[in-house]
């Protein structure tokens, strides 16, 4: 009997001891829990640089450990550069409630953050965050938005600098822009400052759409001498390959904001590299799933800027790019 109580006493210990391991194992061997970033876009599904754009952040999520579909979900919406939809769709994203929000452009951190005063938001491509009235101040933002500002004000007088530089004969210049943005009034104004300089007539070409971008440009290529800068907006964007073209039939040396511009024939660009400001949301992105508040993060400015000049262009514009302007290129396409 007393032999039966030992083995009984030896049975009930190794099944208490039994369910404390059983619990732990089965807490192992539970998958990681998934999160969710809602991702939405400026611009259509189709244009290439902002896939390449996302690919880009997408990697970067990778190297921090966070796989789509495995550990967690990327839920996009692309806006095309047409309000209502991006509005539609930050109400939509919104309701599902994911962890975070990367929000490309001014045009979609707005309705973004009309949305949710909640959910955290990391931006790329704002302009002026500040006097937006996106965030509080650049070093300590507050509320639940942070991310990466466009290029400083400075950089659209340059441009003007740079468009002189390689069209000497330009003395009419027109800037697309879009002022429903509230950076894109401060752009206009530095290129006003310096244009006396420069003896050049600026025309402010607000466009919103194929339509007006069309027009605009049709209207002012009437007149001999001119050229175009064409600030960074959605609506300019979208509809680059439309300027691209026109431009050249109108033969309209122009600068632009952003490489892909260049690389889809335009004349040349200045400004910042779009693929790192993404791969730098993503580490963002992952402090904040870590658990980091948004308005903890101070928001970043660019450092490195980028001169892409398209020789090809230049020839069929009669242009000659002075060796000077070539030298400081950081990419020259053939």
């Amino acid at each position: 009997m007393q032999f039966d109580r030992l083995r009984r006493r030896e049975f009930l210990r190794l099944i208490g001891s039994g369910a404390v391991a059983w619990p732990l194992a089965a807490r192992a061997q539970q998958p990681q829990q998934m999160r969710r970033i809602g991702v939405l876009m400026a611009f259509a599904d189709t244009d290439l640089e902002a896939q390449a754009n996302i690919k880009a952040f997408r990697q970067a999520l990778e190297k921090l450990g966070w796989t789509d579909s495995r550990n967690v979900r990327l839920d996009y919406r692309w806006g095309a550069a047409d309000p209502e939809r991006i509005r539609a769709y930050a109400i939509e994203l919104a309701g599902l409630k994911p962890n975070v929000i990367l929000a490309s452009t001014g045009l979609v951190l707005q309705p973004m953050q009309r949305a949710t005063r909640s959910i955290p938001i990391v931006f790329t491509q704002v302009g002026e965050p500040v006097g937006s009235g996106f965030v509080a101040s650049l070093a300590h933002p507050g509320g639940n938005v942070t991310g990466f500002t466009g290029a400083p004000l400075s950089m659209y007088g340059k441009s003007l600098e740079a468009l002189k530089e390689v069209a000497p004969h330009v003395t009419r210049v027109a800037v697309l822009l879009n002022l429903e943005q509230i950076p894109q009034a401060g752009m206009w104004h530095e290129i006003e400052d310096v244009a006396p300089s420069f003896m050049v007539q600026l025309t402010e070409a607000a466009v919103r759409n194929a339509a007006e971008i069309e027009r605009a440009i049709g209207v002012f290529a009437r007149q001999s001498n001119g050229g175009l800068i064409v600030l960074p907006s959605g609506p300019t964007i979208v509809h680059r390959g439309l300027i691209i073209r026109l431009a050249a039939q109108y033969h309209l040396p122009a600068v632009y904001a952003y490489r892909e511009y260049v690389t889809d024939g335009g004349l040349m660009s200045y400004g910042i590299d779009l693929a790192e400001q993404y791969r730098q949301a993503a580490a963002y992105v992952d402090r904040i799933l870590r658990g980091e508040k948004p308005g903890d993060l101070p928001v970043q400015q660019p450092t490195k800027f980028e001169l892409i000049i398209n020789l090809k262009t230049a020839r069929t514009l009669g242009l000659e790019v002075p060796a000077t302007l070539h030298a400081r290129a950081d990419e020259v396409i053939e």
